[in-house]
């Protein structure tokens, strides 16, 4: 592409696992642009994750839930510095991997010469001088990338890679040790919750799983977030490993000495499968469009019928567990 951007913003806000879902298109823009400064803006909660963004020069953390305070003392600080942080980039080209109107509205008022935006609602053009409408039935990893052949970037085989930090790691380990898990044993990683209770698999079939992993020599941890642990308690009470609100890159490096994750569509599945580590994503369906694991669709168990994760049977499940470990059919490992 003729005069090459030199400085780049990218943009996407939330979630954790739509934000790793860029991680094939920000390799994208890095293999076309490798002289480019580029900076990602993403919700403040998200600014850890972008570690593991190997591409990524800067990241500016905005702050949400100040600006949606309502308390003048609040959002105009915040206000201000954003949009001189914005302004002061001098940014060549701008790429709205979200489009809302927030992002939208983030995009124009950096002024910047080239603005491409993913929109779902064509009313929101304004806010770019290159848009494309967002194809519901694309994987949305596919979706970032299609959006960046559309605007004329060369692509190849799109990288899904998340690089670890080594302190993230060290953590993990740290962990394992202080549970008396061994490094080198066979280890399921459970993320039994979702953002949406309809995602989840009931909490009494992942304890069934882990039972029965243990029970023929694996070791089992619990994940989640900080508002889990309650919920896992009984998982707690039945003597499993349970890291439930430990940092996120803590959960990617218990992910990466893991053998197996088995989980929801959620923001820590999705961050295993671009560690490179083999998943079991359990979802309510796999339609066109539904985020499974990038490049493996095959990766999933769903209900044969009604979208319903409470037809899922543990059986269907240990069987893909088996599968994913390359255990013979009918073995007893799961």
């Amino acid at each position: 592409m003729t005069n090459a951007p030199v400085g780049i913003l990218l943009i996407r806000l939330k979630s954790i696992g739509d934000v790793l879902l860029t991680l094939p298109a920000v390799a994208v823009i890095r293999e076309n642009f490798p002289g480019a400064k580029i900076t990602f803006l993403t919700s403040a909660e998200n600014m850890s994750l972008l570690r593991g963004f190997s591409e990524i020069n800067e990241v500016i953390a905005l702050d949400r839930a100040a600006l949606r305070s309502g308390n003048p003392l609040r959002v105009a600080p915040q206000f201000f510095s954003l949009l001189r942080r914005l302004r002061a980039g001098k940014f060549d080209l701008v790429v709205d991997f979200q489009g809302n109107g927030e992002t939208g509205w983030l995009t124009r008022v950096t002024g910047a010469r080239r603005r491409w935006g993913s929109v779902y609602n064509p009313g929101r053009g304004w806010a770019y001088t290159h848009r494309v409408t967002r194809a519901a039935k694309t994987h949305p990893a596919n979706g970032n990338v299609e959006l960046l052949r559309q605007c004329g970037l060369t692509i190849s085989a799109p990288k899904n890679e998340f690089a670890l930090p080594a302190d993230a790691l060290a953590a993990a380990q740290k962990y394992f040790a202080e549970h008396r898990l061994d490094p080198a044993g066979r280890t399921l990683f459970l993320q039994p919750f979702t953002s949406s209770p309809h995602k989840n698999w009931p909490l009494e079939n992942f304890l069934a799983l882990g039972r029965h992993w243990q029970a023929h020599g694996g070791q089992v941890i619990f994940g989640g977030g900080p508002a889990d642990r309650e919920s896992l308690h009984p998982a707690v009470r039945a003597g499993f490993a349970v890291s439930a609100g430990v940092p996120l890159l803590v959960t990617g490096g218990l992910m990466k000495l893991s053998t197996l994750t088995v989980g929801g569509d959620t923001g820590a599945t999705h961050l295993a499968v671009a560690l490179g580590r083999r998943v079991v994503m359990l979802m309510h369906a796999q339609e066109p469009g539904s985020p499974h694991p990038f490049g493996q669709p095959g990766w999933t168990v769903v209900p044969e019928k009604n979208s319903n994760m409470l037809e899922i049977s543990l059986a269907a499940v240990r069987a893909a567990c088996n599968q994913a470990v390359n255990a013979p059919a009918g073995s007893a490992f799961c």
